[in-house]
């Protein structure tokens, strides 16, 4: 299949598309115990916040008060019983980390800030709207459906659909540029009726005048 029978008509491969690393073996199953430890966990956590009805606070609040009951107790009967203490790492946060975590922070910040007056400047007119449609289009999405259910739905969304993609290439390849061909054709009719339409109208307009 040549490159103009391909979808993106690539040079590079659907690896490298979608980032390369590891983030691109876990999408595209490279890695198949890591991408289906990610969909367990996120099951199991869309299941305890839809179904369960925990909310983010709630559950958080349960797990820390697990977590502290367990060290508690492991600690008292270590202490009773001569055994060594629970090996907790040293919870301490240095001030290099937190200045670069400060630092990574500013620096998104200022970027969206810097988008943002480019906009409300009307700077980039193409900006401004692919924003206006991401966010119609989010807005319309979110009032289908919550937070955790769009979000579990998503990832869902970008675990199969690259890696099907990847093993059906040929086949998608060629039945998508087939229809992409089509309604090409279809556009290129109905541009044609449009323009043929509009000249009569101006005809019967001059033979009005």
């Amino acid at each position: 299949m040549g490159s103009s029978d391909r979808l993106f008509c690539k040079q590079r491969t659907l690896h490298e598309i979608v980032g390369g690393g590891i983030v691109a073996d876990v999408i595209l199953w490279r890695r198949k115990n890591l991408t289906m430890g990610i969909l367990l966990i996120t099951l199991a956590t869309w299941l305890v916040f839809e179904r369960c009805g925990y909310t983010l606070l709630s559950l958080i609040s349960s797990v820390l008060l697990l977590l502290v009951t367990i060290i508690f107790l492991w600690a008292k009967s270590a202490s009773i019983l001569n055994r060594p203490a629970p090996p907790l790492p040293e919870l301490y946060l240095s001030e290099d980390m937190v200045n670069e975590a400060a630092s990574f922070i500013r620096s998104r910040v200022n970027a969206f800030l810097s988008v943002t007056q480019d906009i409300a400047m009307g700077k980039d007119p193409r900006l401004f709207f692919k924003v206006a449609a991401c966010l119609w289009l989010i807005s319309v999405i979110s009032g289908l459906t919550d937070m955790i259910t769009l979000a579990y739905t998503s990832l869902l969304l970008v675990l199969t659909i690259p890696a099907l993609y990847e093993k059906y290439e040929d086949y998608v390849d060629r039945h998508a540029i087939l229809m992409y061909k089509k309604l090409y054709q279809f556009y290129v009719k109905l541009d044609e009726m449009r323009v043929l339409t509009y000249q009569q109208w101006i005809l019967e307009k001059e033979k009005l005048s």
